[in-house]
Protein backbone atom coordinates (compact mmCIF):
# COMPACT_ATOMS: atom_id res chain seq x y z
CA UNK A 1 0.00 0.00 0.00
CA UNK A 2 1.21 3.47 -1.00
CA UNK A 3 2.32 5.28 1.87
CA UNK A 4 0.26 8.64 0.91
CA UNK A 5 0.67 10.75 4.25
CA UNK A 6 4.64 10.10 3.89
CA UNK A 7 4.34 11.46 0.32
CA UNK A 8 2.21 14.48 1.31
CA UNK A 9 4.84 15.60 3.67
CA UNK A 10 7.56 15.74 0.98
CA UNK A 11 7.88 19.70 0.31
CA UNK A 12 9.36 18.99 -3.37
CA UNK A 13 5.70 17.60 -4.27
CA UNK A 14 4.74 21.33 -4.75
CA UNK A 15 7.56 21.14 -7.76
CA UNK A 16 5.92 18.24 -9.86
CA UNK A 17 3.92 19.93 -11.70
CA UNK A 18 6.69 22.48 -13.03
CA UNK A 19 8.86 19.81 -13.80
CA UNK A 20 6.50 17.60 -15.32
CA UNK A 21 5.77 20.77 -17.64
CA UNK A 22 9.75 21.16 -18.10
CA UNK A 23 10.19 18.01 -19.27
CA UNK A 24 7.34 17.72 -21.61
CA UNK A 25 8.10 21.20 -23.35
CA UNK A 26 12.04 20.81 -23.93
CA UNK A 27 13.33 17.29 -22.64
CA UNK A 28 15.88 18.51 -20.38
CA UNK A 29 15.26 19.98 -16.61
CA UNK A 30 17.20 21.31 -13.72
CA UNK A 31 15.78 20.50 -10.28
CA UNK A 32 16.73 22.64 -7.27
CA UNK A 33 16.04 21.41 -3.94
CA UNK A 34 16.97 21.35 -0.29
CA UNK A 35 18.04 18.52 1.50
CA UNK A 36 15.10 16.39 3.05
CA UNK A 37 12.54 17.65 0.51
CA UNK A 38 11.85 14.31 -1.44
CA UNK A 39 13.45 15.38 -4.34
CA UNK A 40 15.72 11.95 -4.80
CA UNK A 41 12.66 9.64 -3.78
CA UNK A 42 9.41 11.15 -4.85
CA UNK A 43 10.59 12.95 -7.92
CA UNK A 44 11.61 9.39 -9.79
CA UNK A 45 8.13 7.73 -8.58
CA UNK A 46 6.62 10.79 -9.88
CA UNK A 47 8.53 10.54 -13.46
CA UNK A 48 7.83 6.72 -13.78
CA UNK A 49 4.22 7.38 -12.88
CA UNK A 50 4.11 4.95 -9.90
CA UNK A 51 2.02 6.70 -7.85
CA UNK A 52 -0.92 6.63 -9.86
CA UNK A 53 -0.32 10.19 -12.12
CA UNK A 54 0.84 10.95 -15.37
CA UNK A 55 2.26 7.70 -18.16
CA UNK A 56 4.43 5.19 -17.02
CA UNK A 57 7.80 5.54 -17.79
CA UNK A 58 11.23 3.82 -16.82
CA UNK A 59 13.45 6.16 -15.13
CA UNK A 60 17.02 5.72 -13.93
CA UNK A 61 18.23 7.30 -10.79
CA UNK A 62 22.04 7.77 -10.97
CA UNK A 63 23.72 8.51 -7.61
CA UNK A 64 27.54 9.52 -6.72
CA UNK A 65 27.84 6.54 -3.90
CA UNK A 66 26.66 2.99 -3.52
CA UNK A 67 25.45 3.78 -0.28
CA UNK A 68 22.72 6.69 -1.37
CA UNK A 69 21.68 3.69 -4.10
CA UNK A 70 20.75 1.78 -1.92
CA UNK A 71 19.01 3.85 0.58
CA UNK A 72 17.38 5.56 -2.25
CA UNK A 73 15.74 2.26 -3.53
CA UNK A 74 14.83 1.08 -0.49
CA UNK A 75 13.34 4.42 0.90
CA UNK A 76 10.80 4.35 -2.60
CA UNK A 77 10.60 1.09 -2.07
CA UNK A 78 9.21 1.94 1.46
CA UNK A 79 7.14 4.72 0.21
CA UNK A 80 5.50 2.23 -2.33
CA UNK A 81 4.42 -0.39 0.40
CA UNK A 82 7.16 -3.11 -1.21
CA UNK A 83 10.73 -4.31 -1.20
CA UNK A 84 13.50 -3.28 -2.99
CA UNK A 85 13.85 -5.34 -6.45
CA UNK A 86 9.52 -5.09 -6.67
CA UNK A 87 8.69 -1.44 -8.54
CA UNK A 88 12.53 -0.18 -7.45
CA UNK A 89 15.17 -1.86 -7.88
CA UNK A 90 19.49 -0.65 -7.26
CA UNK A 91 22.76 -2.02 -8.82
CA UNK A 92 25.86 -1.17 -7.45
CA UNK A 93 29.22 -2.96 -8.03
CA UNK A 94 28.71 -6.31 -7.18
CA UNK A 95 25.17 -6.22 -5.80
CA UNK A 96 22.07 -6.21 -8.41
CA UNK A 97 18.40 -6.15 -6.65
CA UNK A 98 16.33 -5.27 -9.89
CA UNK A 99 13.36 -7.18 -10.67
CA UNK A 100 11.53 -8.09 -13.60
CA UNK A 101 9.12 -5.08 -13.64
CA UNK A 102 10.97 -2.33 -11.71
CA UNK A 103 10.07 0.54 -13.20
CA UNK A 104 12.71 2.67 -11.28
CA UNK A 105 16.30 1.84 -11.18
CA UNK A 106 18.95 3.52 -9.08
CA UNK A 107 22.65 3.06 -9.71
CA UNK A 108 26.04 4.80 -8.80
CA UNK A 109 27.09 6.72 -11.76
CA UNK A 110 30.01 4.29 -12.57
CA UNK A 111 27.51 1.22 -12.92
CA UNK A 112 25.96 4.08 -16.23
CA UNK A 113 29.12 4.82 -17.19
CA UNK A 114 29.67 1.14 -17.96
CA UNK A 115 25.81 0.35 -19.37
CA UNK A 116 26.22 3.15 -21.43
CA UNK A 117 29.46 1.99 -23.14
CA UNK A 118 27.75 -0.77 -23.73
CA UNK A 119 24.68 0.35 -25.07
CA UNK A 120 24.94 4.08 -26.04
CA UNK A 121 20.91 3.75 -26.16
CA UNK A 122 19.87 3.15 -23.25
CA UNK A 123 17.26 1.18 -24.74
CA UNK A 124 13.86 0.91 -22.58
CA UNK A 125 15.06 3.66 -20.24
CA UNK A 126 12.83 7.12 -21.00
CA UNK A 127 14.05 9.19 -17.90
CA UNK A 128 17.51 9.62 -16.56
CA UNK A 129 17.76 11.73 -13.15
CA UNK A 130 21.95 12.77 -12.59
CA UNK A 131 21.24 13.00 -8.48
CA UNK A 132 23.61 15.12 -6.49
CA UNK A 133 24.71 16.70 -9.68
CA UNK A 134 26.90 19.06 -7.74
CA UNK A 135 29.44 16.56 -6.79
CA UNK A 136 31.74 16.69 -9.79
CA UNK A 137 34.44 14.04 -10.31
CA UNK A 138 35.17 11.82 -13.60
CA UNK A 139 32.24 9.46 -13.61
CA UNK A 140 29.71 11.76 -13.45
CA UNK A 141 31.29 14.19 -15.53
CA UNK A 142 31.43 11.53 -18.31
CA UNK A 143 27.82 10.22 -17.95
CA UNK A 144 26.68 13.36 -17.94
CA UNK A 145 28.64 14.16 -21.62
CA UNK A 146 27.55 10.88 -22.95
CA UNK A 147 23.75 11.21 -21.71
CA UNK A 148 23.73 14.89 -23.80
CA UNK A 149 25.26 13.38 -27.06
CA UNK A 150 22.95 10.29 -27.08
CA UNK A 151 19.59 12.94 -26.49
CA UNK A 152 21.11 14.71 -29.41
CA UNK A 153 22.46 12.06 -31.83
CA UNK A 154 20.29 9.09 -31.01
CA UNK A 155 17.40 9.59 -28.95
CA UNK A 156 16.20 12.80 -28.90
CA UNK A 157 12.93 11.62 -26.66
CA UNK A 158 14.85 10.40 -23.97
CA UNK A 159 14.50 12.90 -20.67
CA UNK A 160 17.08 14.37 -18.69
CA UNK A 161 16.91 15.98 -15.21
CA UNK A 162 19.96 17.37 -13.04
CA UNK A 163 19.14 17.50 -9.50
CA UNK A 164 21.17 18.57 -6.85
CA UNK A 165 20.45 21.05 -3.29
CA UNK A 166 23.22 23.29 -3.96
CA UNK A 167 24.40 22.95 -7.85
CA UNK A 168 25.33 25.53 -10.28
CA UNK A 169 21.57 25.76 -11.43
CA UNK A 170 22.66 27.90 -14.78
CA UNK A 171 25.65 26.06 -15.61
CA UNK A 172 23.68 23.05 -15.66
CA UNK A 173 20.94 24.70 -17.52
CA UNK A 174 23.41 25.97 -20.15
CA UNK A 175 24.80 22.27 -20.51
CA UNK A 176 21.47 20.36 -21.33
CA UNK A 177 20.45 23.00 -23.93
CA UNK A 178 19.36 25.72 -22.16
CA UNK A 179 16.86 23.56 -19.35
CA UNK A 180 14.34 24.91 -17.84
CA UNK A 181 15.53 25.18 -13.40
CA UNK A 182 12.65 24.54 -11.46
CA UNK A 183 13.13 25.45 -7.82
CA UNK A 184 11.30 23.08 -4.88
CA UNK A 185 11.17 25.26 -1.42
CA UNK A 186 12.01 23.38 1.77
CA UNK A 187 11.74 23.45 5.83
CA UNK A 188 14.35 25.80 7.25
CA UNK A 189 15.96 23.97 10.70
CA UNK A 190 18.30 25.93 12.85
CA UNK A 191 22.05 25.10 12.69
CA UNK A 192 24.23 25.74 15.63
CA UNK A 193 27.72 26.69 14.68
CA UNK A 194 30.54 25.57 17.40
CA UNK A 195 34.24 26.70 17.18
CA UNK A 196 36.18 23.92 18.22
CA UNK A 197 39.90 24.89 17.24
CA UNK A 198 42.87 22.46 18.32
CA UNK A 199 45.19 23.25 21.08
CA UNK A 200 47.98 22.30 19.51
CA UNK A 201 49.36 23.42 16.50
CA UNK A 202 48.24 21.43 13.31
CA UNK A 203 50.39 21.15 10.39
CA UNK A 204 49.02 21.77 6.65
CA UNK A 205 48.38 18.41 4.91
CA UNK A 206 51.18 17.44 2.40
CA UNK A 207 50.16 15.46 -0.04
CA UNK A 208 48.54 12.57 1.10
CA UNK A 209 49.58 13.25 4.21
CA UNK A 210 47.55 14.21 7.35
CA UNK A 211 49.37 15.46 10.31
CA UNK A 212 48.37 12.91 13.33
CA UNK A 213 47.42 16.23 15.66
CA UNK A 214 44.76 16.79 13.58
CA UNK A 215 43.46 13.12 13.74
CA UNK A 216 43.73 13.40 17.37
CA UNK A 217 41.78 16.62 17.65
CA UNK A 218 38.63 15.23 15.67
CA UNK A 219 38.43 12.25 18.04
CA UNK A 220 38.08 14.71 20.99
CA UNK A 221 35.90 16.57 19.09
CA UNK A 222 33.20 13.73 18.22
CA UNK A 223 33.61 12.78 22.15
CA UNK A 224 32.73 16.21 23.26
CA UNK A 225 29.94 16.52 20.57
CA UNK A 226 28.57 13.05 22.05
CA UNK A 227 28.74 13.93 25.60
CA UNK A 228 26.90 17.56 24.76
CA UNK A 229 24.30 16.49 22.53
CA UNK A 230 21.83 13.56 21.93
CA UNK A 231 21.59 11.91 18.96
CA UNK A 232 24.37 10.64 15.98
CA UNK A 233 27.67 12.57 14.93
CA UNK A 234 28.43 12.32 11.56
CA UNK A 235 32.50 13.13 10.98
CA UNK A 236 34.03 13.69 7.58
CA UNK A 237 37.75 12.95 7.18
CA UNK A 238 40.07 12.80 4.23
CA UNK A 239 40.49 8.71 3.66
CA UNK A 240 40.02 5.59 4.69
CA UNK A 241 43.56 5.46 6.63
CA UNK A 242 42.08 8.54 8.46
CA UNK A 243 38.65 6.89 9.41
CA UNK A 244 40.90 3.92 10.79
CA UNK A 245 42.95 6.26 13.18
CA UNK A 246 40.41 8.12 14.66
CA UNK A 247 37.90 5.07 14.56
CA UNK A 248 40.66 3.57 17.25
CA UNK A 249 41.15 6.62 18.95
CA UNK A 250 36.96 6.54 19.44
CA UNK A 251 37.66 3.33 21.96
CA UNK A 252 35.80 2.96 25.11
CA UNK A 253 32.41 4.92 23.87
CA UNK A 254 30.32 2.62 26.39
CA UNK A 255 26.99 1.84 24.02
CA UNK A 256 28.01 4.26 21.84
CA UNK A 257 28.50 2.21 17.46
CA UNK A 258 31.60 3.47 15.73
CA UNK A 259 31.09 2.91 12.01
CA UNK A 260 33.71 3.20 9.57
CA UNK A 261 31.88 4.38 6.58
CA UNK A 262 34.10 4.14 3.24
CA UNK A 263 33.70 3.25 -0.42
CA UNK A 264 35.57 -0.32 0.79
CA UNK A 265 33.14 -1.09 3.99
CA UNK A 266 30.99 -3.90 2.99
CA UNK A 267 27.64 -3.34 2.33
CA UNK A 268 26.27 -4.53 5.77
CA UNK A 269 28.61 -1.63 7.38
CA UNK A 270 27.15 1.28 4.86
CA UNK A 271 23.45 0.83 5.63
CA UNK A 272 23.93 0.31 9.18
CA UNK A 273 24.65 4.20 9.47
CA UNK A 274 21.19 4.39 7.85
CA UNK A 275 19.07 2.52 10.67
CA UNK A 276 18.60 3.52 14.44
CA UNK A 277 21.81 3.10 16.94
CA UNK A 278 21.63 0.27 19.06
CA UNK A 279 22.69 2.30 22.01
CA UNK A 280 22.88 5.89 22.70
CA UNK A 281 23.94 7.15 19.75
CA UNK A 282 26.40 6.43 16.53
CA UNK A 283 29.35 8.21 15.40
CA UNK A 284 30.27 7.38 11.34
CA UNK A 285 33.38 8.18 10.42
CA UNK A 286 33.24 8.87 6.22
CA UNK A 287 35.58 10.19 3.34
CA UNK A 288 35.29 13.68 2.74
CA UNK A 289 36.30 12.76 -1.15
CA UNK A 290 33.53 11.23 -3.06
CA UNK A 291 33.67 7.44 -3.70
CA UNK A 292 32.20 5.32 -6.60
Amino acid sequence: MIRYDALKALPVRGALPGLTDALDTHGTAVLVAPPGTGKTTLVPLALAGLLGEGPGRRVVVAEPRRIAARAAARRMAWLLGEQAGGSVGYTVRGERVVGRHARVEVVTTGVLLQRLQRDQELAGVDVVVLDECHERHLDADTVAAFLWDVRETLRPELRLVAASATTDAQGWARLLGGAQVVEAQGAAYPVEVVWAPSVRPVRPPHGMRVDPALLTHVASVVRRALAERDGDVLCFLPGVGEIARVAGQLGGLGEVDVLQVHGRAPAAVQDAVLMPGSGGGSCWPRPSRSRR
